[in-house]
């Protein structure tokens, strides 16, 4: 074996050389591929309205649950599926002691960077996947945020429970979830028909991004629930409905507004 100063220096096989080179590879692709997600995102929130409409709609419920007279930096809340940061940005600006969580690193590598170029000591982003349990500890959290990430998740029941078990006693959260797949041609030519050609042109500002994600994501049956099913879900997790409605482009996804009841069990 190969010595250096008298120690033994072991030598990586073939095989462990290539999966070495492998994951390097990997990493830089996920890492090129969120990069890319993020900046096409950026672009999106800033001139599509209904991600505006739809951020506005889910901050004036975390702000309407909120006591009058409640200091908000003691209002802790978690954004589930964080991305790179847009929406946790805006939780934090308002004034809540924010946390922003997501599975892919290099989306909260891009969430800590605007963290920083705005200047948000309310703020933490961690790569993080909820649904692995151990993540945060029981009732951690007053209000829990998860927007447009149910549905790509292999096992969706298990992020719901989790985000029961961290939530605090009394505390509320908010789910976004799509009802359906927004078909390219038959979107748009709905809205040409509905609305005019500038309408759907403005409309592939959206749905074109999320056809190539739908496209090019990974390989999971989609849970686009319905209201009845939504409904069964959340309860199942041990949540109270308190309100259910239609919202988004073209009332594609539905939101869940929930509250976890003072005295509920954790098992």
């Amino acid at each position: 074996m190969p010595t250096v100063g008298g120690m033994i220096v072991t030598m990586p096989t073939p095989a462990q050389a290539v999966n070495s080179v492998f994951r390097g590879i990997q990493w830089g692709l996920d890492r090129m591929v969120s990069v890319g997600y993020g900046v096409m995102y950026d672009y999106i929130v800033a001139r599509f309205r209904p991600y505006q409409e739809l951020h506005g709609e889910v901050l004036q419920l975390v702000e309407g649950a909120v006591a009058p007279g409640t200091n908000r930096r003691e209002i802790r809340v978690l954004d589930v599926a964080c991305g790179p940061g847009n929406f946790t940005l805006g939780l934090a600006a308002a004034g809540f002691e924010t946390v922003g969580i997501d599975a892919y690193a290099g989306l909260v590598e891009l969430a800590r960077e605007k963290r920083k170029a705005h200047h948000l000591a309310n703020l933490a982003f961690r790569h993080a996947d909820l649904t692995r349990g151990g993540t945060f500890p029981e009732a951690s959290f007053d209000q829990v945020v998860n927007i447009h990430s149910l549905y790509v998740q292999p096992d969706p029941q298990q992020l719901l429970r989790e985000v029961h078990r961290v939530l605090k006693p009394g505390g509320r959260a908010v789910f976004v979830n799509f009802t359906r797949r927004v078909w390219l041609r038959s979107t748009v030519r709905e809205v040409k028909r509905r609305d005019g050609m500038g309408a759907a042109l403005r409309s592939l500002l959206w749905v074109l991004p999320n056809s190539i994600f739908e496209a090019t994501r990974k390989r999971v049956r989609p849970q686009y629930w319905e209201e009845t099913e939504f409904a069964a879900q959340l309860k199942a997790a041990g949540f109270t409905v308190l309100e259910l409605r239609r919202t988004f482009f073209e009332g594609a996804s539905l939101l869940a507004w929930v509250s976890k009841e003072k005295g509920d069990g954790e098992g």
